[in-house]
């Protein structure tokens, strides 16, 4: 939809976006639409969409769907969005408490095709959006604890409203390091509020049983999957 943000909190010290950027000495904090921005609604020779019905489309992931550098365009994508009611849409944000005020007129309780992931790095940031998430009309929420900086305690907002928590490591060569034990508790908690659970990479550097290991970027994905500990309790979305 659009690339490029500012850096907000801890999680984004050191950000993807930055790091990919700067290879092609491209200025992250520049703000802009991407060539995909209307492929949602885009139709081939034939008049069929390019998108088929059902697709799961993710969102703005070089940037944050809040941005306000991108209040200008957002209106644009709503009408996509209620266009396409037969393929979903996810969007990861930081920026939870200008949710309010991003939303469409007709928004009510939220679009049943939409689902929004927050973003709780550490517990400083959980306890200062959480319970703004929690309150807020939307239909499918996520939590993303991602880069997963330290333990985050979850416990008192997860309930039936959650979906799912979907937490990672860090990447990137100065990755700060995760500790498998943050991740263990975490799905735990998740598991005594049956609410889903998705260990989504390792991050560059993981700490388990107390020796610490470097995985390669290409491995990240594959080795979470292979701890077995995702759960999907819930399958709503």
């Amino acid at each position: 939809m659009w690339h490029g943000c500012h850096k907000y909190s801890e999680g984004c010290v050191n950000c993807y976006v930055y790091r990919e950027d700067a290879i092609f000495e491209r200025d992250s904090k520049s703000v802009f639409k991407t060539k995909s921005f209307s492929l949602p609604i885009a139709k081939d020779r034939k008049g069929n969409y390019k998108i088929a019905s059902g697709t799961l489309i993710m969102m703005c992931l070089t940037s944050d769907f809040l941005l306000e550098e991108a209040d200008q365009w957002r209106s644009e994508i709503w009408k996509i969005i209620k266009q396409r009611s037969d393929c979903k849409f996810f969007f990861i944000t930081k920026r939870i408490k200008r949710f309010m005020q991003c939303i469409p007129e007709d928004w009510g309780s939220g679009y049943e095709n939409v689902a929004v992931g927050l973003t709780c790095e550490n517990q400083k940031r959980a306890d200062e959006r959480m319970p703004i998430f929690k309150e807020l009309p939307i239909k499918h929420k996520v939590i993303i604890c991602a880069p997963l900086l330290e333990y985050v305690d979850l416990s008192k907002y997860l309930d039936s409203s959650i979906e799912e928590v979907s937490v990672g490591g860090e990447s990137g060569k100065n990755a700060r390091a995760c500790n498998f034990d943050w991740v263990l508790k975490i799905r735990q908690d998740c598991l005594n509020a049956n609410v889903g659970f998705t260990y989504h990479q390792t991050g560059s550097k993981l700490i388990k049983n107390g020796k610490l290991y470097y995985i390669k970027r290409s491995l990240q994905r594959t080795q979470a999957k292979k701890a077995k500990i995702d759960t999907f309790v819930t399958d709503k979305y």
